[in-house]
């Protein structure tokens, strides 16, 4: 198994000595800039010009670069830019100015893992990826504990870039819960196939799918919402407590052996086949390239797709139906507020 390294495992004075540059201010770019001052390190954050985060950067005590300064000023620089920004403004505005003993670092190894960064010889270059969104990092940070984080390291030049990174991690918090090693090619694989097949394409597509069916079949959208969307979230609250067995302990009988028995043919040998070709899609580089060139091209294929998803009947039934439900509405009042959105 793994190891899990913690607070014990990491010497702070390895990052205490370094001068810090978060590039970005979006969801984690404010949570790992703000856990950093908090922890006593030097860092600034480097903004694009007329970037519309410089005042709420600025407001919550930090000190605001421009993307260059930052990085000439910088012997350790974390890009938490959107995966495909970060090449062109690497190339313009970070690699000029990083010197022989620097230290880069990403929170996802996309661009690493595709080679659409290298970094020059002489560069560390290192991966501190936390296990959830920043507003959750930020949160359980000024609470006293801590979200999980991804380490790795794909150029060690000094000799000290893992327990650089270590230190890193530990500086956000994230050695309070427990920091696990890994390569910038797994977490890069992995986390991609997470979002595409389970957490995001599956299952959006899966409760899409649902909703068409029962109210194909005649049923009410608001009774077919509350049973695919939903009670979604109670379900996987239990698997997150619990497991996928805990989960089971706690439905009925009746849902169980409905679980049991048909789960198995919507998860059908010729879906689990249909995973194996993203999971290679992804390992080639294949949905690298069409990613990079959905952009490249301007986003058109990809905005069409975000519009129709919004305009699919489920968003606008759901939408109605949440404004009803003032605990849901609250919480993402508060969340917008936390993560400044």
């Amino acid at each position: 198994m793994p190891t899990l390294y913690y607070a014990n495992d990491a010497d702070r004075s390895l990052i205490g000595g370094r001068k810090v540059a978060v590039i970005g201010y979006g969801s984690q770019g404010h949570a790992h800039a703000l856990n950093l001052l908090d922890s006593g390190v030097d860092v600034r954050v480097g903004l694009r010009e007329g970037s519309s985060s410089r005042a709420k950067a600025e407001a919550a005590g930090l000190r605001v670069l421009s993307i260059a300064e930052a990085s000439a000023e910088a012997d350790l620089v974390m890009i938490l830019l959107p995966d495909t920004e970060q090449p062109r403004i690497y190339r313009e505005e970070i690699a000029p100015h990083l010197r022989d003993g620097d230290a880069i670092f990403f929170a996802h190894g996309f661009n690493i893992r595709y080679g659409t960064i290298t970094p020059a010889e002489g560069i560390d270059v290192a991966m501190v990826a936390p296990k959830g969104p920043g507003h959750l990092v930020r949160r359980t940070y000024t609470e006293g504990g801590g979200v999980p984080a991804l380490i790795a390291v794909a150029a060690d030049l000094s000799g000290t870039a893992m327990g650089l990174a270590l230190a890193y991690a530990d500086a956000i918090g994230a050695t309070r819960a427990g920091v696990l090693e890994t390569t910038f090619a797994e977490e890069t694989e992995t986390d991609l196939f997470g979002e595409q097949v389970v957490l995001c394409g599956g299952l959006t597509a899966l409760v899409t799918a649902g909703f068409d069916t029962l109210v194909e079949a005649g049923y009410a959208p608001e009774s077919a919402y509350f049973e695919c969307l939903h009670e979604l979230k109670l379900i996987v609250d239990l698997m997150y407590e619990q497991g996928i067995s805990g989960m089971r302990f706690s439905i009925s009988d009746t849902a169980e052996y409905g679980d049991v028995t048909r789960g198995p043919r919507i998860i059908s040998s010729a879906v689990r086949e249909e995973m194996r070709k993203v999971l290679g899609e992804i390992r080639d580089g294949t949905f690298a390239k069409e990613w990079i060139a959905e952009n490249e091209a301007g986003r058109k294929h990809f905005e069409e797709l975000r519009a129709a998803g919004r305009a699919h009947q489920v968003e606008q039934i759901g939408a109605e139906l949440r404004s009803m439900m003032p605990f849901i509405t609250a919480g993402r009042q508060r969340l917008e507020e936390v993560s400044g959105g």
